[in-house]
């Protein structure tokens, strides 16, 4: 199977290469290049519940569309002119009649980590949407061996840390490990989600170039302010039962943020999140009566880093649960996801106003998916 995948790689990257062979080196596509890698991983049972018989071997495809930044805005300088991506994923979990396979697509950004003259160690964050084949069913055609995914639609996140080595300006050779999760957020359950870590082998081809030429600013550092933030977010989620109704999770966050290093933002702050399912489940089950309100909330600290990449803020939030509700759960919890930024400025009352995404997860089990706004003053 892998052979085969490697036949492919050849093929698609032939495909690809054919169209550009006329280009010349004042072309508009310096910095722009196409990357395949084939992949081979091995599914992870990441918690007791996850009973599904393990796939000998998966395989995939990655395609990335990826843009070598230069310097055109002053944040590609700040950050190392990292690459930008957009990628294609085709994943055959190795058991077709209950995983199915998976498509995702996914922006994602590269920075290096280490480099020298040909040889660079590069780390690759990604996340989007990805489409599943098959899910749990009750009904035909009937699968209720699949308890790690509920429905079609899920979130795909694809990481991969690579050592790259540089042939020439058009050829990239590269070859690492990469961790692939997706599941639906608990939109429909089961959502137990799919975990994944294996290697992948590929290659990156530049029509002009790989190496653009840098544009180099001096750059005046941005003040390390202090803001006060606050984010309101608001999530759906799945019953516990299987096809059960979905219910509304408001969710409000607190926090103070400083900016660090003109590219940085470190933050803490408190949690509030209110379960319309856990109020449900308590009034059903007639527990806690009269107070059914006050246990179906958590509140939590957090604290955590955003990396800021022209208007878009990734964001890491590690938390811990000061109140939980009626039904516990881990003690510690993560956030990742990130803002994207209307109003970013240095004056004013309201000096940042953004959109917000965000997965939930404990541990290797995703809780939820998030989405929200937020402002700092």
């Amino acid at each position: 199977m892998f052979r085969k995948l490697l036949k492919y790689l050849l093929l698609s990257s032939f495909i690809w290469v054919s169209p550009f062979r006329s280009l010349g080196q004042d072309a508009p596509w310096a910095g722009f290049g196409i990357e395949t890698s084939a992949i081979a991983c091995k599914v992870i049972k990441h918690e007791p519940k996850f009973t599904l018989p393990i796939p000998a071997l998966t395989t995939g495809l990655d395609i990335d569309l990826v843009l070598n930044t230069y310097g055109k805005k002053e944040w590609e300088q700040l950050r190392n002119y990292p690459t930008i991506g957009m990628g294609f994923s085709y994943i055959n979990y190795g058991i077709d009649s209950i995983y199915g396979h998976c498509f995702g697509m996914y922006p994602n950004i590269t920075v290096p980590l280490v480099h020298g003259k040909n040889l660079e160690w590069t780390l690759r964050l990604g996340d989007g949407i990805g489409y599943v084949t098959k899910t749990y069913r009750r009904t035909a055609p009937v699968d209720t061996i699949n308890v790690a995914i509920g429905s079609h639609i899920n979130d795909f996140a694809m990481f991969m840390t690579d050592l790259r080595y540089h042939i020439n300006h058009h050829w990239d050779m590269q070859l690492g490990a990469n961790v692939t999760h997706i599941s639906d957020a608990s939109y429909h359950k089961p959502n137990l989600g799919i975990n994944m870590i294996g290697i992948h082998l590929g290659f990156r081809y530049s029509p002009v170039t790989s190496k653009p030429a840098h544009i180099v600013r001096k750059l005046e550092p941005l003040k390390s302010r202090w803001l006060m933030q606050a984010r309101l977010s608001m999530a759906y989620i799945s019953s516990y039962t299987p096809g059960g109704p979905l219910y509304p999770v408001y969710i409000a966050s607190g926090y103070v943020s400083r900016r660090w290093w003109s590219k940085n933002k470190v933050f803490a702050g408190l949690d509030y999140a209110y379960y319309e399912s856990i109020y449900a489940w308590l009034r059903n089950n007639q527990m806690d009566v009269g107070h059914e309100r006050q246990n179906a909330y958590n509140s939590a600290v957090f604290a955590g880093n955003e990396f800021l990449v022209g208007r878009v803020g990734i964001v890491l939030q590690l938390g811990y649960y000061l109140q939980q509700s009626a039904i516990p759960i881990a003690p510690v919890y993560e956030k990742v996801g990130g803002h994207f930024y209307i109003v970013r400025r240095e004056h004013g009352p309201i000096k940042e106003f953004f959109l917000s995404a965000f997965l939930k997860t404990h541990g290797t089990v995703a809780e939820l998916g998030e989405v929200g706004i937020g402002f700092g003053f």
